[in-house]
């Protein structure tokens, strides 16, 4: 049994790249769904909107990645106002069955044959996509890896930027939250009647934390998309946001850094858990499962905990039962 490759693995997926790209997107979510209680179930298509803008920019018209990034936001706000417009006057749970099937609406339309000279239909779009950031990487040219984490330079590179990256929005979700339009929101979520006795525009609220919930989100496509050098549109299902929201509940909605330490103990757990399965399976410790098996049972195990966590807990680890609006109206 190889303890030390155990916690290698764990640590560098535990605050690697995915743990970046899904706590952007918890980040995003938490400002919908944990602070203003819109029941968003499509944030996938956010996070798919800078992923692709990427890909279209840098590849199909041979752009420069700044310029995607830019579009990737514009992308998102479009996105944010097509979807917001007519659905945020819906209850949360209509609203959760809109958001879902526009979330796959956009999968199927850019994994659809008729864009595939544009979007790259179902092979998506692969090649150097983000050269231009890799282009500014200050570390050593003969760097290897760092003791413990097991990270390439040009990995290395992302992961620090990235939680840069998260690091000021959580900052910006800190200040807004403490500001008027934080008290505003958090009043949408708990009482939106008497938020409108105020005179109050609760639709013009809820569609720019929809929006602002959108942006963030789509920065952790663009870290997808910089990081893997490839943007696959069946990477995109709807089971990715269900990961966020597991994320966000994991570590507190309405918690700043509950999309944070969430999305650290998600990987620490998911990691993990396949890592010790599969040394235990390898050195004859478990002999009732197949190696092939520990991908599902990860999951199961996942899922249990989560079950746990939401009887004997449901606020998360750092949450709040009161600010908890699972029955948002």
């Amino acid at each position: 049994m190889d303890w030390t490759f155990v916690l290698t693995q764990t640590l560098t997926q535990a605050i690697g790249i995915q743990a970046i790209i899904y706590c952007l997107a918890a980040i995003g979510l938490n400002v919908q769904f944990g602070y203003t209680g819109l029941l968003n179930f499509g944030q996938v298509a956010f996070v798919a909107a800078g992923s692709y803008a990427v890909g279209v920019i840098v590849l199909t018209f041979d752009l420069s990645l700044w310029l995607a990034i830019v579009v990737g936001i514009v992308v998102a706000l479009v996105i944010a106002l097509i979807l917001g417009i007519p659905t945020l006057r819906l209850r949360a749970d209509y609203l959760a069955i809109v958001t879902i099937a526009f979330s796959e609406l956009v999968r199927l339309t850019v994994r659809s044959i008729a864009f595939k000279d544009v979007l790259g239909g179902a092979q998506g779009l692969n090649g150097k996509l983000g050269q231009d950031f890799h282009d500014t990487n200050p570390l050593p040219a003969d760097f290897q890896s760092l003791p413990v984490l097991s990270w390439t330079r040009q990995d290395l590179w992302v992961v620090i930027v990235g939680w840069i990256v998260v690091a000021l929005f959580t900052l910006l979700v800190w200040l807004l939250v403490r500001s008027p339009w934080g008290r505003i929101v958090r009043g949408i979520r708990e009482d939106e009647a008497a938020v409108v006795s105020l005179g109050k525009n609760v639709f013009a609220y809820k569609l720019q934390a929809l929006m602002l919930g959108g942006v963030i989100g789509a920065f952790g496509g663009i870290v997808w998309a910089v990081a893997k050098q490839s943007v696959q549109p069946d990477t995109f299902r709807p089971e990715f946001t269900f990961f966020a929201y597991t994320i966000l509940l994991l570590g507190g909605a309405a918690r700043v850094f509950g999309p944070i330490v969430g999305a650290i103990l998600f990987w620490i757990i998911l990691a993990g858990t396949g890592e010790f399965l599969g040394q235990a399976i390898q050195a004859g410790w478990i002999d009732f499962l197949q190696p092939t098996d520990v991908g599902n049972i990860r999951f199961v195990l996942m899922g249990s905990g989560l079950i746990a966590l939401m009887v004997f807990r449901p606020q998360g680890i750092f949450g709040d039962r009161r600010e908890l609006a699972l029955d948002a109206k």
